[in-house]
């Protein structure tokens, strides 16, 4: 019964990744206020470009590990563009799991900036209002990334 092991695993590695990001927000409310105008020793950004949930929570899954580890010694960017951007839409014009909208809440709660593409809105007809609150417009999703680099920071795709 392969598919109910790798439901069963999926599960887990949500339930531990959400469980962890929450202790983690309860542990360090402050990082919300302060974390992003403190200096991290590490910068990552994650380009999420893909509707997919598989690719989605890995994402997310990974990010909260990060953050699990080095805590407000992490500064983390999800950078959202093409297909991805429905991670951020509200609601999604794809498929995206409550549960998924609410772990990626989560992460933002605790200080994941979670960057929305503009020419990617403008394709699809969005405006800001029609994406969560705490998305940040960006004129050019690919432009992010290499500014963001160009500032220290590593860069993730899967």
């Amino acid at each position: 019964m392969p598919s109910i092991d790798n439901a069963r695993r999926r599960l887990v590695q949500w339930l531990g990744a959400l469980g962890g990001t929450f202790a983690l927000h309860q542990a360090h409310a402050h990082h919300t206020e302060t974390h992003f105008d403190d200096s991290s020793a590490h910068q990552i950004v994650y380009q999420c470009n893909k509707a997919d949930a598989d690719y989605l929570s890995s994402i997310l899954f990974s990010v909260g590990q990060l953050i699990r580890k080095h805590g407000d010694n992490v500064e983390i960017v999800v950078a959202c563009f093409g297909p991805g951007l429905h991670l951020l839409g509200n609601p999604p014009g794809r498929p995206i799991t409550k549960e998924t909208r609410q772990r990626a809440a989560s992460l933002a709660a605790y200080g994941v900036a979670f960057h929305a593409c503009k020419n990617t809105m403008d394709g699809l007809g969005w405006s800001k209002a029609q994406l969560v609150e705490f998305a940040k417009v960006v004129p050019i999703g690919a432009e992010d990334i290499m500014l963001l680099q160009e500032r220290g920071f590593s860069y993730i795709s899967w």
